[in-house]
């Protein structure tokens, strides 16, 4: 079993950053991919950003440029840095891996989840 467990959500204003992170434990893996989703109120979960363990990364395509995800395989740990923060950012992230080493859009490819940290952004 996988615990993972984000910090770093809050409150920020437009135009702001915020450093999410997502720390794993238990039977972790050092092999498989992680990624980061969100979902906003009255929407789907979508994808925002994977990581191999190999460090190859993955972004959806409408946080390219104003997201960054990195991981640490010593720390299991995988850091998601957000800039230019816009009011529609406003959500629920969560953090979520997989046993398996590729990224993945979809959600149900993932096998451990966090509970979710909100993030909101005003204007």
């Amino acid at each position: 079993q996988v615990q993972l467990v984000e910090s770093g959500g809050g409150l920020v204003q437009a135009g702001g950053s915020l450093r999410l992170s997502c720390a794993a434990s238990g039977r972790t893996f050092s092999t498989g991919a992680m990624g980061w989703f969100r979902q906003a109120p009255g929407k789907e979960l979508e994808f925002l950003a994977g990581i191999k363990w190999s460090g190859d990364t993955y972004y959806a395509d409408f946080v390219k440029g104003r997201c960054t995800i990195s991981r640490d395989n010593t720390k299991n740990t995988v850091i998601m840095q957000m800039n230019t923060l816009k009011p529609e950012d406003t959500a629920v992230y969560y953090c979520a891996a997989r046993s398996g080493t590729g990224v993945f859009i979809a959600a149900s490819q993932y096998d451990y989840w966090g509970q979710g940290t909100q993030v909101t952004v005003f204007s």
